[in-house]
């Protein structure tokens, strides 16, 4: 009974050590916390299934060929820019939900039949982040998602067939943040 009564003893001194140290912490921080990217975190096997993976550049490919607007590039350089490596996953879910939400769903009856299953798979890869958030303001990144939609919106049609073209480099992106 005495050693089960140390060991309770140790345990409760050893969380109230880590207690005191995870408020020491959060006290060098100015007493907000860090923030938590294991929800902004895909599981590497998502990017290595070959027939999504075919179906998700062949529908790019496809859309591609209708794009006649070879000026614009959605998902380059201008997206990242002011992101820091550690927020590109959380700014790559907000243009997956706006490519699913606002480009995808609208023109589903299209480039079958590759739409409905790419679809499908980037659905879920969009419920598997939706729990991905930043701490803080985010401003930076929201102000290059709206050049995005913005963008896309003033294209018009065809700035919708740009962004299904470019699935392609959405896929890449999402892998290379989020993994």
């Amino acid at each position: 009974m005495a050693a089960l009564q140390k060991s309770v003893s140790s345990f409760l001194m050893g969380s109230l050590a880590t207690s005191y140290l995870l408020l020491l912490a959060l006290l060098v921080h100015g007493g907000t916390a860090a923030p938590i990217s294991s929800h902004c975190r895909l599981d590497k096997s998502n990017f290595q299934q070959p027939y999504i993976t075919n179906r998700t550049f062949m529908l790019a490919k496809e859309a591609s060929l209708a794009d006649n607007n070879t000026d614009v590039r959605l998902i380059g350089e201008k997206l990242f820019r002011g992101v820091s490596m550690s927020e590109r996953c959380y700014l790559m879910k907000q243009v997956l939900n706006f490519t699913l939400e606002e480009v995808l769903l609208p023109q589903s009856d299209r480039f079958q039949p590759y739409m409905q299953e790419v679809v499908s798979f980037l659905a879920r890869l969009s419920n598997r982040l939706s729990t991905c958030h930043i701490e803080g303001d985010g401003l930076h990144i929201q102000r290059n998602v709206q050049n995005l939609k913005d963008t896309v919106q003033k294209l018009g049609e065809s700035g919708e067939i740009k962004a299904i073209g470019e699935l392609d480099l959405l896929f890449m992106s999402l892998r290379n943040a989020c993994i």
